[in-house]
């Protein structure tokens, strides 16, 4: 089995230049400060990443230079979700090569009503092909974006043929009796709820920990509540979960963390999102 990720892990937003592409540097400055202040792990490229509205170019290029960076790589999931049977193949197998702890992925995302059969397929056809050198794959469950759902008897069935390789599962549905069924399944299988409220429940070793947006913002709480069981500090990190509702979440997050580290090229998106500003929230 591969190294397992735990506890507090933010979905860390992708800085994006004038040009509209990956800004590195700001990239490693941003990594860097969350791992410091609290994060136990990084989500990159994930939904808060922009990763869908970037190249299959420019998402292997943002991998490789955090394969050549002095980041712990052991730290770090990658989203590899693409509509694309061949792209996810490819990212999942370029994010092996470059040692990341995991590789995120989404159901392919495009045709609706799709059976188990063919989810499995898909997943099958990447699993089998990432084998060497191979990567822990995490399933990303976000069917208000995706419109595809992993299911118990999917991901029991998945778990049963790939048991080496299916590590876990982000649950980004706000479901939390899914996610606890989906915590019952295995031992072995880690859940990651996208919100910071579960981090009491996974201090009892229910879930492995949160992935979350808005971890970028309040990874200091986060990590009190989830490693030192610090209620107060949980209430402060929830209270600014629920400060974005009603509110775009990404450009949010990513116009905060701009002014969190005094970097305003941060808060730039790329279409279809519009900017925002701290003040708009």
């Amino acid at each position: 089995m591969h190294n397992r990720l735990k506890g507090v892990i933010a979905a860390i937003p992708t800085p994006i230049s004038q040009n509209g592409e990956p800004d590195v540097s700001l990239f490693m400055k941003a990594a860097r400060h969350l791992l410091a202040h609290g994060c136990d792990g990084l989500n990159v490229l994930g939904t808060t990443g922009e990763a869908t509205s970037f190249s299959l170019a420019q998402r292997s290029a943002l991998m490789s230079a955090i394969a050549g960076s002095d980041l712990p790589k052991e730290r770090l999931m990658v989203g590899t979700g693409a509509a694309s049977v061949a792209d996810a193949t490819a990212l999942t197998c370029h994010a092996a090569v470059c040692g990341f702890a995991g590789a995120l992925l989404l159901p392919p995302f495009y045709y609706k009503g799709v059976s188990d059969d063919g989810v499995f397929r898909y997943l099958e056809q990447v699993v089998r092909a990432s084998a060497k050198p191979s990567i822990a794959v995490y399933l990303y469950h976000f069917p208000a974006l995706a419109g595809v759902r992993y299911d118990a008897p999917l991901v029991s069935r998945l778990l049963k043929a790939f048991p080496d390789r299916i590590a876990g599962l982000k649950d980004s549905s706000g479901d939390m009796e899914y996610a606890r069924q989906m915590a019952m399944l295995s031992p072995s299988f880690d859940v990651f709820p996208s919100t910071e409220a579960c981090l009491a429940e996974a201090r009892t070793g229910r879930f492995a920990g949160c992935i979350s947006a808005t971890a970028n913002l309040n990874s200091a709480d986060c990590a009190k509540a989830f490693h030192h069981g610090d209620d107060a500090a949980l209430a402060r990190a929830v209270a600014v979960r629920t400060s974005f509702d009603g509110h775009p979440l990404i450009p949010g997050v990513k116009a905060r963390m701009a002014q969190m580290l005094g970097e305003p090229s941060l808060a730039n998106v790329l279409p279809p999102m519009m900017p925002r500003s701290p003040a708009m929230i």
